[in-house]
């Protein structure tokens, strides 16, 4: 007789019956009269207990190694001494699928970068690590959720370009067919062509490419840039608030999902922030910040890490926000087609978003005025030539319009408490890491 594959967590609806668990051997313990087995699969972990009898079920019990994929069939009882449940299996056959190699090349006391040499067994021996990749899922389905409802459309844009995107810095060359192409550092281009092309309101969650040596907690070589682009606004202030209105959606639904397991397995709490969210212009946080202590040379044009961290403390004790919008970002350290204020040509109608002290956004009103996207790129160094594809779509009626890109390494990593975006990441890529 065949038995279907019950999950661990649906076994407590199977006493008495005879059923097959499909997962991992977590821990033995095979003692004088009693072979204990922990078997594991994605939902949770069940007590398999075997007597002793010279049989071939305690030949096979004695020959397990740990992490071996097995299928045991057996009776589920209730058996209130068990903490797993208060369940265990009285197996009837096992059988080993794929034995494990034995010892494990990692263990509970790894460090983290000799288990992201081992990233599939990490990632199967830790729940939380699991849960990290479904928190990961709903906060996709959430930020898609709302964009589709506001009428978004998704698009999938180029990641191999003829020309260097952005500022043309930190790019990947990759050979192609006799020429040079580089990874997109961000479909920045493509996003405001499809705003071009009439598509209202764009949306996509792709890969992103930057070759920056950075050896922090919070860059990559490659990660999952959220992009949106909005046609027809009448300011920053739109692109601000869709923002803060997606997050705020998304950010419940986790907490609705996940809200419980995140506390036991991060120790940390989902807050669903209430819109809107503080704003604070750049000027304003260097005068702030520059009070207490930061900058004192007083030459920085941008907020280093630890400025934004004391930005966020800050506006946390005086609004209880965790989230923090940096506006109005001066022209030196903004890309050539950010647009300007009307008002002080010195600054950009721009953005980053601030949570917690990490910057997950960047966004920005983009200069859709043909004429002025030339005089700014002129007085950036740029020249016009290798940009002519982008520069084409402003020529024939390109609409107002605006737009950011977030991280999702980023918010999975303030959102979890994480102490390194690696731990946030699949398969991490950065300059020492192309493997496995």
């Amino acid at each position: 007789m065949i038995h279907s594959r019950v999950p661990v967590s649906d076994l407590r609806e199977h006493v008495g019956r005879t059923v097959s668990v499909c997962g991992w051997v977590n821990t033995l313990r095979l003692q004088r009269h009693m072979q204990f087995v922990i078997v594991r699969d994605h939902t949770g972990m069940v007590q398999v207990t075997h007597k002793r009898d010279n049989g071939p079920l305690e030949a096979q019990f004695e020959a397990l190694t740990p992490e071996s994929a097995v299928k045991i069939t057996g009776r589920v009882v209730d058996a209130a001494q068990v903490k797993l449940g208060g369940l265990e299996i009285v197996p009837e056959a096992v059988e080993v699928l794929n034995p494990a190699v034995t010892p494990l090349p990692i263990d509970e006391h790894t460090g983290l970068e000799q288990r992201m040499d081992w990233r599939f067994l990490d990632v199967r021996r830790r729940p939380a690590t699991q849960l990290l990749f479904a928190v990961q899922t709903t906060l996709e389905q959430g930020m898609r959720e709302y964009v589709y409802a506001q009428g978004a459309t998704e698009m999938h844009t180029p990641k191999l370009m003829g020309t260097a995107s952005e500022s043309g810095a930190e790019v990947f060359e990759v050979g192609y067919f006799g020429r040079i192409a580089y990874l997109a550092q961000s479909p920045q281009f493509y996003k405001q062509m499809a705003i071009a092309a009439g598509i209202d309101k764009v949306f996509e969650i792709g890969p992103v490419f930057r070759a920056e040596p950075s050896f922090t907690s919070r860059h990559a070589t490659e990660f999952t840039g959220v992009d949106v682009e909005l046609a027809w606004i009448d300011g920053v202030e739109d692109v601000m608030a869709f923002e803060e209105q997606m997050l705020a959606h998304t950010i419940a639904k986790v907490a609705d999902a996940h809200g419980e397991a995140i506390a036991e397995h991060f120790g940390v709490e989902v807050t669903v922030p209430t819109t809107p969210f503080p704003r604070v212009t750049m000027a304003d946080a260097q005068e702030i910040l520059r009070k207490g202590g930061w900058d004192p040379a007083g030459v920085k044009e941008d907020l280093d890490p630890e400025g934004e961290r004391s930005i966020s403390a800050h506006i946390e004790e005086a609004t209880g926000h965790e989230f923090v919008f940096i506006t109005h970002y001066p022209v030196g350290i903004r890309p050539f087609y950010h647009m300007r204020a009307a008002d002080d040509s010195s600054v950009t109608l721009s953005f980053d978003l601030l949570w917690k002290g990490l910057e997950v956004t960047t966004g920005a009103q983009r200069e859709h005025r043909y004429d002025v996207l030339l005089k700014q790129a002129a007085e950036k160094g740029m020249s016009p030539e290798p940009m002519q594809d982008y520069l084409n779509a402003f020529r024939y009626g390109c609409p107002p319009h605006g737009g950011l890109g977030m991280g999702l390494g980023r918010v999975l990593m303030v959102m979890l408490g994480l102490d390194s975006i690696r731990q946030a990441s699949f398969l991490f890529r950065g300059p020492n890491r192309l493997t496995p």
